[in-house]
C-alpha cells in the first residue's frame, strides 16, 4: 500500500508537467456516447441537483465517497478475522488492483469531469455547470478543517482512469461475498451506491468505472495462475527482511 501511495502521488510532484500530459477529451467523448449524446454526469446533475443547495441524498453520496478510504482495508481486516484461510487471496487481489491502477495513472494520466469542466471541455448547449459537490459539502461540513483534510487525501487530482474507488469496492464486494451472503449483499450495495456517487458528484466518468471493473475482474481471473509467483516473491522479500534484522 505504501508503494501504491507513492506511485499515485509522484506524478503530481510537478503539477505543470502533469497538466501538460493529462488527457481530458477522450473520456468526454466516450461518456457522451454512453449517455446517448450527453455525459451521464451532466444528465444526472441537470436532472437532480439544485444549484447552490445540498440535498440530503447528495450528502449521503458524498459520505459514501469519503467512507471509501477505509473500505478496502477494512474488508481485508474483516476477512482476516472471520475467514483467515481466505486472507491471502483477499489481500493480494486488493493491493494488486491498487498497484496496477497506479501504473495506468503514470502511463495515461486522465482528468475527471470536474477538471474537464474547468477547462471548458465538458458543457452542453444550456451551459450546465458540473458541480463538485464533495468540495461544496466538505467546506460546509468540516469548515476550517476542510483545507488540511483535503490536502492530506487529494494526492493526485488528475488520476481518474481507471476508477480505483470503484475497482477496489467491487473487489471488496467479491471478497465479502466469499465470506457470506449477508456480507456480500452489503459489499455490493456499497459498491453500486459508490458508483452512482462517483458519476453524479463529478468525480469520475462512467468509462472510468467500466475500466475499474475490468481491472478488478482481470486481477481476480488471473490470481490463481499468478499465486505461485506471488508466493515466491513474498518468500524472497521475507528472506531479505530476516537478513536485514540479523
Amino acid at each position: 500500500m505504501w508503494a501504491y501511495l507513492a506511485a499515485y502521488e509522484m506524478p503530481h510532484d510537478d503539477p505543470d508537467a502533469l497538466r501538460r500530459r493529462v488527457h481530458v477529451d477522450y473520456p468526454v467523448r466516450i461518456d457522451t456516447i454512453i449517455g446517448l449524446g450527453k455525459p451521464p454526469t451532466l444528465r444526472l446533475q441537470r436532472l437532480l441537483s439544485a444549484p447552490g443547495k445540498m440535498r440530503g441524498i447528495e450528502k449521503v453520496l458524498v459520505w459514501t465517497h469519503w467512507v471509501w478510504f477505509a473500505v478496502p482495508h477494512a474488508t481485508t481486516a474483516y476477512v482476516l478475522i472471520r475467514r483467515r484461510e481466505r486472507f491471502g487471496r483477499a489481500a493480494v487481489t486488493t493491493y494488486a488492483v491498487f498497484d496496477l491502477g497506479a501504473l495506468v495513472y503514470w502511463l495515461l494520466p486522465t482528468a475527471p469531469p470536474w477538471y474537464a469542466h474547468q477547462q471548458g471541455r465538458l458543457e452542453d448547449a444550456d451551459h450546465t455547470r458540473v458541480r463538485r459537490m464533495m468540495i461544496e459539502y466538505g467546506e460546509q461540513f468540516w469548515k476550517h478543517r476542510w483545507g488540511p483534510l483535503y490536502s492530506l487525501f487529494a494526492g493526485n487530482p488528475l488520476a481518474a482512469m481507471p476508477s480505483l474507488h470503484f475497482a477496489t469496492s467491487v473487489n471488496a464486494a467479491h471478497v465479502l461475498r466469499e465470506v457470506g451472503p449477508v456480507a456480500g449483499a452489503i459489499g455490493w450495495t456499497y459498491a453500486l451506491t459508490l458508483g452512482l456517487a462517483l458519476v453524479y458528484l463529478g468525480e469520475h466518468y462512467v468509462v472510468d468505472l467500466l475500466a475499474g471493473l475490468a481491472l478488478t475482474e482481470g486481477v481476480r481471473h488471473a490470481a490463481p495462475a499468478l499465486t505461485p509467483a506471488a508466493q515466491s516473491i513474498s518468500r524472497a522479500v521475507q528472506a531479505l527482511e530476516f537478513k536485514a534484522r540479523g
